[in-house]
C-alpha cells in the first residue's frame, strides 16, 4: 500500500466514528439495495442489465460530505470504490448443453467507462482508438469467419435514434435481418439479430445498443458463425452480463 492510500485509509478510519456512523450505514445500504436484489427467499445476487452504476456518484459524494475530503483525495475514494470489483471470479455459465465452471478477469473499456468480465482462457480484450474488441487469442484458421466482440460509444446519439440507422445499414448484409426488439437481458436496451445465409459458416451479427446513461449510447456488436451460436454465442452473452457502465 503506498503512502497515499494509506493515508486515505487512516483519513477514513479517523473520521468515521460513531457521530457519521448513521450517515455512513445509509450510504452503505443504498448501495446494497441498488446493486442486489432478492431472489428465492434470501438468496441474493447482483443485478446485470449493463445500467448505470449511479449509485457510485451518490456514495462518493456522500463520504467526501461526511469525511469533509478534499478533491484529489476524493477523486481517489471515487476511484476506491470501483475498485470493489473483484479482479476475477467464478461463474457458472451453460455452453452447448452443459454447465461448465469459468473463471473470469475483470477489465476496464476505453477511458474506465464501463467494466466487463472477461474469459481470458480464450479471449483477449484489445482498446482502440474508437472502440475495444473482445476476440479470441488465438486467430481462427482461416476457414472460419471472424469471431470477435465489439464495444463503441457514440456519444451524441440516443439509442432510439441510433438503432434505426443501424438496422439500415445491417440489412445491406442481412437482408433479413430481424425486427428490432427491446431486451432486459443481458443488457437493456434495442437488439438487432441478423444471420446472412443456412450454412454452417454463415456470418451471424448480433448487436445490442444501449444508453451510455446520457445523451449517448454503446453499440455492442457480436459477429461469429452459425455453428458457433451455442459456443462463441452464448460466451459473449455471459460475458454481456457482466457489463456494467460506470463512468468517470
Amino acid at each position: 500500500m503506498s503512502d497515499f492510500d494509506k493515508r486515505i485509509k487512516d483519513e477514513l478510519h479517523k473520521r468515521t466514528t460513531e457521530e457519521s456512523q448513521g450517515l455512513k450505514d445509509e450510504i452503505w445500504n443504498g448501495l446494497e439495495q441498488e446493486l442486489f436484489k432478492e431472489e428465492r427467499g434470501d438468496v441474493r445476487k447482483m443485478k446485470k442489465k449493463g445500467r448505470i452504476i449511479s449509485v457510485i456518484g451518490v456514495i462518493a459524494a456522500g463520504l467526501l460530505i461526511a469525511l469533509s475530503l478534499q478533491t484529489d483525495t476524493g477523486s481517489a475514494f471515487i476511484k476506491s470504490v470501483k475498485d470493489m470489483f473483484a479482479p476475477e471470479k467464478e461463474i457458472t455459465q451453460g455452453i452447448e448443453g452443459q454447465d461448465e465452471e469459468t473463471e473470469v478477469h475483470l477489465n476496464e473499456g476505453k477511458n474506465s467507462e464501463y467494466i466487463i468480465y472477461v474469459d481470458e482462457t480464450r479471449y483477449k480484450m484489445m482498446k482502440g482508438e474508437d472502440s475495444d474488441v473482445i476476440t479470441t487469442i488465438e486467430p481462427l484458421p482461416e476457414k472460419y469467419p471472424e469471431v470477435k466482440m465489439e464495444i463503441t460509444q457514440v456519444a451524441n446519439e440516443k439509442p432510439e435514434d441510433l438503432v434505426k440507422k443501424i438496422e439500415a445499414e445491417l440489412k445491406v448484409d442481412f437482408p433479413e435481418l430481424r425486427e428490432i426488439e427491446n431486451v432486459t437481458e443481458p443488457v437493456e436496451g434495442y437488439l438487432l439479430h441478423g444471420i446472412n445465409g443456412s450454412e454452417w459458416d454463415s456470418n451471424v451479427v448480433h448487436l445490442y445498443v444501449i444508453s451510455n446513461g446520457n445523451e449517448g449510447s454503446y453499440v455492442i456488436r457480436e459477429d461469429y458463425f452459425l455453428e458457433a451460436a451455442e459456443g462463441h454465442g452464448a460466451r459473449f452473452h455471459y460475458m454481456l452480463e457482466s457489463f456494467e457502465i460506470v463512468g468517470e
